[in-house]
């Protein structure tokens, strides 16, 4: 009722929207700030109830000087604690390390854990393993690249796109490379050529990161190249059941899957 009254005699909206105009007008200067602090306190909210929810989680050993990274029992932490299974990482600047492995055997979830180390320590969190030294690095990675129906872009050529803003970045500032099967819409001498020539590059370059592939004549680069190290994870064939253990090995894979998972899902003959 009073609503009624005051706006049919007083016009009781109409003054309400005065005042906050006006008080919007001499304020204008600050609400920007204002909204940053805002923006700043919820995100520092966000990080401490994270590091709160996870208390099993540590803190990096900051270092200054050249990049390295050290991280014992790392594991990404999107996947079950009691699944996971943790693996050692030490990589320094100038190196790069060319992963291979079985289709499934862990590349991928590797490489996005090492890249979620990075991020979580570059924002003050604690990461999820049993201890990491770093010093800061910016990271830039080429996963997931797609086509584009509306820009017109095939997914070769926005690969292609993506590698070439990698390499213009590095140029003027450090970066930590993430490369994830790249190439893999061309043909397969090609994508070894290019893949080859691109890490060949990378190294010239003193470029730090790492790489998954099925290409193994790729791991050849490392004779060449001292900054170049070969790992890979493992699958294993015992009585017609494929396994694995998830682990990051020094070394080359010599395990194929494809072919078994054909026969034994039913696609393919013996």
């Amino acid at each position: 009722m009073f609503g009624v009254l005051a706006n049919g005699f007083g016009l009781w909206d109409l003054k309400q929207v005065h005042t906050i105009e006006k008080w919007l007008h001499e304020n204008a200067d600050h609400i920007a700030n204002w909204l940053d602090t805002v923006a700043q306190i919820d995100a520092m909210n966000s990080l401490g109830n994270f590091a709160y929810n996870h208390k099993d989680y540590v803190y990096p050993i900051i270092e200054t000087g050249d990049f390295k990274m050290q991280v014992s029992n790392a594991r990404h932490p999107l996947l079950d604690p009691a699944k996971a299974i943790g693996n050692d990482i030490q990589i320094s600047s100038g190196e790069f390390f060319i992963i291979t492995g079985a289709n499934m055997a862990g590349k991928s979830t590797f490489l996005r854990t090492v890249s979620m180390k990075i991020v979580m320590a570059n924002a003050g969190l604690p990461v999820c393993a049993q201890s990491m030294i770093y010093s800061p690095i910016k990271l830039i990675t080429s996963m997931r690249t797609s086509d584009s129906l509306t820009d017109d872009e095939s997914y070769f050529f926005s690969e292609l796109k993506r590698l070439k803003y990698i390499v213009d970045k590095i140029e003027t500032e450090r970066y930590f490379i993430v490369l994830d099967e790249i190439l893999k819409g061309t043909n397969s001498q090609d994508k070894a050529n290019g893949s080859r020539k691109l890490i060949e590059k990378l190294s010239r370059k003193h470029a730090t990161g790492i790489i998954a592939t099925h290409d193994l004549s790729l791991t050849e680069v490392a004779n060449e190249y001292d900054s170049i190290s070969n790992y890979f994870f493992d699958a294993d064939i015992t009585n017609d059941e494929l396994t694995f253990d998830y682990t990051f090995k020094d070394g080359i894979a010599t395990n194929m899957n494809a072919s078994f998972l054909l026969r034994k899902m039913g696609i393919v003959d013996d």
